[in-house]
This record gives structure tokens, sequence and C-alpha cells, in this order.
């Protein structure tokens, strides 16, 4: 695995910094950035590179993580809400600590039952990637097409499915597209191996040093300061560490349901920016390339790597058109994206400080992201095979392939090179 990712820093120094700066600098122009894997699928209207003359798209495989949630559970709401109300009995609330308890208050009205559920705009989202999906590409959804869609067993990324094929229905109802949510599946569509497993365990052997880093990037007095007026009070009721995560993982998540209230004035940017830093830092080190887990974590997308390769070549081999559609979640995209080699996608690099640089998981994986790979067949010579990789919905690289016709790559080199990392 690492013998194929491993590359030396000395070539990455001048793009990534141009990429460091933009990290910091984008999240400081939009603070939903800061929410890293929270980040609303971005809707932007990217042009496609022009198909080769004499080639059609025959066949998409697509792997998508869940649309936009509501916090993972209802406790992530109900504690704060209860904090703020004790704060409120006691008059411990300063005027602007009494206006963020309404703007919670506001928030359960919606998110009371639901944490974890997919949130209508996780729906719309993944309608309207269907969507473009099926005007950028329409051969591929021409008539009686066969369509196999698969989810993991939540039922977030099930609904996400569900979205997204209902919306492929409406635009041709001769579609026939096969939607399963099963333990069947979940060997490669959510597989983590006992090692991995292991690694990122709470006592895991990166967990020291990023309680530390999670500590020295977060300083929670001064929003205390803002929120609670009694100085006692705060003293044997508040955890000003815990209490700035809790209005983070509310400030980042409104961009992800209906309420039209908003928590990010609470903090300062720099703020924000620390705290993304800590929550980009346990995906990047969870998930990715990070080097210390050797390679392990980009291996559990080996799997689904296989599946990509088996469902493209039974495609292929029929002849005909079709569509290979998987929903599953940050922790399956996310290593994906590094096994595949996408470009920024699998940088490895030591140093915590440096990791925001190398890693910006808002562009990896927000809300909704994916992955997919077009195929292309030559009209005259259904033999000649080319593909492109998307991340997002935007064209992207294999540096580690070469090609004359970018975003285009030959199929047989991208699947001998898939068939090399499988077989490491």
């Amino acid at each position: 695995m690492n013998k194929i990712f491993k590359i030396a820093l000395v070539a990455l120094l001048l793009p990534i910094a141009a990429f460091a700066q933009t990290a910091k600098e984008e999240i400081f122009a939009d603070l939903n950035k800061a929410g890293g894997v929270y980040y609303a699928y971005p809707v932007n209207t990217v042009e496609q590179t022009e198909t080769p003359k004499g080639y059609e798209p025959f066949y998409i495989s697509h792997y998508g993580r869940h649309g936009s949630r509501y916090l993972i559970a209802d406790n992530d709401y109900l504690w704060v809400l209860q904090l703020m109300r004790d704060a409120k009995e006691a008059c411990a609330l300063t005027p602007l600590g009494l206006d963020a308890l309404d703007r919670v208050e506001q928030v359960w009205l919606e998110a009371e039952g639901r944490g974890g559920d997919l949130s209508p705009l996780g729906v719309k989202q993944h309608r309207g990637i269907a969507e473009r999906m099926f005007r950028t590409f329409p051969e591929v959804f021409e008539g009686k097409v066969d369509i196999s869609a698969r989810s993991t067993i939540v039922m977030r990324c099930a609904m996400s499915m569900d979205a997204f094929c209902e919306r492929l229905k409406e635009l041709n109802p001769e579609l026939n597209i096969t939607r399963e949510a099963s333990n069947r599946y979940m060997c490669y569509m959510n597989y983590h191996s006992p090692e991995s497993n292991e690694f990122n365990a709470p006592d895991g052997p990166w967990q020291e040093e990023y309680r530390k880093f999670e500590v020295s990037h977060t300083h929670g007095d001064r929003l205390v300061s803002t929120l609670f007026s009694d100085s006692l009070w705060v003293v044997r009721n508040v955890d000003p560490h815990k209490v700035m995560w809790g209005f983070y993982w509310l400030a980042v998540g409104m961009q992800d349901i209906e309420t039209r209230v908003s928590f990010m004035d609470l903090f300062e940017p720099q703020e924000l920016f620390d705290l993304y830093q800590s929550f980009n830092y346990r995906f990047y080190v969870g998930d990715s390339n990070y080097p210390g887990s050797h390679g392990m974590l980009l291996d559990n997308a080996k799997p689904l790597l296989r599946n990509v390769v088996e469902s493209a070549d039974a495609v292929i081999a029929s002849g005909k058109t079709g569509a290979t559609l998987r929903f599953g979640h940050d922790g399956n995209l996310i290593p994906f994206t590094g096994l595949l080699g996408l470009k920024d996608c699998y940088n490895s690099v030591e140093n915590p400080a440096e990791f925001y640089k190398y890693f910006v998981s808002y562009k990896i994986s927000p809300m909704a992201g994916n992955v997919q790979i077009i195929f292309f067949r030559n009209k005259k010579n259904h033999d000649d095979i080319i593909v492109k990789f998307m991340l997002n919905e935007r064209e992207i690289s294999i540096p580690q392939l070469e090609t004359d016709m970018f975003p285009f790559y030959r199929w047989s080199s991208v699947r001998n090179y898939f068939e090399t990392i499988l077989a490491e």
C-alpha cells in the first residue's frame, strides 16, 4: 500500500503551499467550511470536458456518502439546551446567553427525536446529484437500463439511496433499479479491519497526542464569559472546553437542517478554525493516509475497490449500459479516495500542526460527497474504453497514472493500476 502512496515532501512543497493557504482562507471566507465533514454539499455548476470524438458514456460506478443529517444523537442538542435552561433558572445568563438559549430552543423543535437522521436537505442533495448525473450522461440512462443501488444498513444511507433512485425514476420511469440495504454487502460497503478498529479505539496509539492537540486548540473561556454572567455558577457547573465543543457542533450543523438560525456569531473565526483543525485531525488520522497507520486505513477500501472492478467487468462483458450506485459514510469515502490515489486525497504527513495543509475534509467528504467513475466506449470498437474520475462532481486526476488525454484515462491502464493496489 505505502509503496504506491509514499510521496517525497520536496515534490509536494509548491502545490501544497498554495493548497494550505486556501484551507484557512476559505474557512475565514465561509465559516460553514469549519464544519469539515459537516459541510453541506456545495452545488456549483462545473463545466465538463467534452467527450473525445467517437466515444460515448455507457456506465457509471459511484460511491456516495449519505446526505446532510442532524447531529448524530439527540443528546448533542439536549445537554446544551439543558445546561442553558439551568443557567437561566439560576439567573446566570448574559443577554447573549439568553439569546443563544432561545436559538437552541428553536433548533430543538426541529431536531428532537431525529438524531442521526437524514435531513430534508440531505434528500434534496441526492435528488440533485442524481438529476445532474442523468442530464450530464443521458446515454447511460436511456430506455430499460438495469441499475444496481445498494446502501449500508444505516437508515440515513438507505434514505439517501431512495432519494437518489426516486429522482432517476422520475426522469426515466423505464429504469430498472434494484435497491438493497443489507448485511450481505457490508463486507465492502462499510469495511473496517480488526486492526484498524484497534488503531482507532479510544486507547489507540494516536489518541493521547490527539487529546493534547485538542486541548491546545480549544479555548472556551472567552465564549463562556459572553454567555454566562455568574462566575461562581460557571465554576460549579460549566466545563468551558465541553461548552465550546457543544456550541461548535450546533454552529456547524445548522447548515444541514431547515431551522434558519445561526450560532456562528458566538465564535471568532480563529476559534472556529482551531476547532476545525482538531476535527479534521481525527478524520485524517482515523481514515486517511497518516504514516502511523501504515496504510491499514486506506486498505479498508480494498473490498470496495474490488467490487468496483468486478462490477465494471460484468457490465463491460455484457455490452450493455448501466450504473452501480453505492451509499455509505465518510469513513468509507475518505479511504476510498485515498486508495484510488485521487489528487490531494492521500497525502502523508507526520506533524499534526500540518494536517490541515495536506488533508481538507470539507473538500473530500462533505455531506453527500461522492466519487463517480464514468466509463466511455468507442462506438466503433467496444474494447476501446476510457474513464474519467469525478470527486463531488468535479473532474480530478490520479497523479500516479499517466494520460495524454486528461481527464480521461485508458481503462486498461486504470484496471492494471487497481489490480496492483489490490495485490499489495
